[in-house]
């Protein structure tokens, strides 16, 4: 395994608030970064020196940026696969383009999974109305009918709860292919991120809770509650995952917990937003670790320093930063997006669960 040494320049394709974080992080240890943005007001771009503005299909100017770096990474895993593919030519990329392959297509993750003997929702590949109505048929009201690929945040998928809204809901995703999952009462939604180097060595963060509204993480609750059964059920999972995808770098599994068993619903090959707790609340962040196992470090201590509460700040609730300063035990992290849409994040801030501590 070869170590990249500080004084390395670290490539980051995509420029949003995961891109930021990392190059803080990055720069702690003595790492220059080289963000790949679309524009030049994105997040990432406010605080590395370098950047290559282009499209992620320009082949040229993505053989430009691999040119002034030692390793790439990503902060989103849609970027195309035909881009990474030809960064790979010139430069090492975290994760591999076979790696995205798979988790930028719910149906091959979800496959991937139950191929390693891993538990997922019951699922069907639905490419027509009839098909969906098949799925429906063998699936059983309710289902969750979702995009393939693209969708996050709540977006590209659609609930059938009855029959007459199978035709509604195919032409609502405006697709050529989508997954019918069943519905899973689940009783909470918990992740857990994983770094591996490229030795294999790999270190789990612990799970988390995650809580929603309107489809899109607002509470993430460090640790989650739940039996340690579960926990190391959790961890399993992610940790297979991790080992058999041969990633490098960070893999974040988003699971369900269901009467005492984990069900996988979904893989980011990158930092994840339910991870933003560590860098306050943890010896070594996501960010950080990141960092160590592409370039071949130590993996660091992933456990929690105290319970905590990370909280997004979504639109105008950004508006309110002042009250976070002024709240003991709170830590605030603003992103520098200009304009505060709804259902946008504009940052986060991690809060000592103090109640918790005063309970265990």
């Amino acid at each position: 395994m070869k170590i990249l040494p500080p004084g390395s320049t670290i490539g980051i394709f995509g420029g949003g608030q995961l891109a930021r974080m990392t190059a803080l992080a990055a720069a702690r240890l003595g790492y220059k970064t080289h963000i790949y943005a679309q524009a030049p007001d994105e997040p990432a771009c406010q605080i590395a020196a370098c950047r290559t503005l282009g499209a992620f299909d320009d082949m040229d100017k993505i053989s430009q940026f691999a040119e002034r770096v030692d390793i790439a990474t990503l902060e989103w895993e849609n970027v195309p696969v035909a881009a990474v593919a030809g960064l790979e030519k010139h430069i090492p990329c975290c994760p591999k383009s076979s790696i995205l392959h798979v988790t930028q297509n719910r149906l091959l993750e979800k496959g991937f999974a139950r191929e390693q003997g891993l538990a997922t929702p019951e699922f069907h590949a639905v490419r027509s109305p009839d098909d969906l109505r098949q799925a429906v048929e063998r699936l059983g009201l309710p289902v969750i009918l979702k995009t393939t690929r693209l969708g996050y945040d709540g977006k590209g998928q659609a609930a059938i709860r009855e029959e007459k809204d199978i035709e509604k809901a195919w032409k609502s995703l405006k697709t050529g292919e989508a997954i019918a999952e069943a519905f899973v009462p689940f009783q909470k939604e918990v992740s857990v991120i994983v770094a591996r180097r490229a030795d294999g060595q790999m270190r789990a963060f612990p799970p988390v809770e995650n809580r929603h509204q309107r489809g899109i993480l607002d509470e993430t609750h460090v640790p989650a509650a739940i039996p340690d059964a579960v926990r190391d059920q959790a961890i399993h999972m992610a940790t297979t995952l991790c080992e058999k995808l041969e990633a490098v770098g960070l893999l974040a599994v988003e699971m369900f917990v269901v009467e005492g068993q984990i069900l996988m619903n979904e893989l980011a090959p990158r930092p994840h937003n339910s991870g933003h707790w560590s860098i306050d609340g943890a010896a070594t962040s996501q960010f950080e670790q990141l960092v160590r196992a592409i370039c071949g470090l130590p993996l660091g201590d992933t456990r929690p320093l105290f319970p905590c509460i990370m909280k997004n700040l979504i639109g105008d609730a950004a508006r309110d930063w002042q009250d976070y300063l002024n709240m003991p035990g709170a830590h605030l992290h603003l992103y520098g997006k200009k304009d505060a849409r709804p259902g946008r994040k504009m940052g986060h801030v991690t809060i000592r669960n103090r109640r918790e501590e005063m309970e265990s």
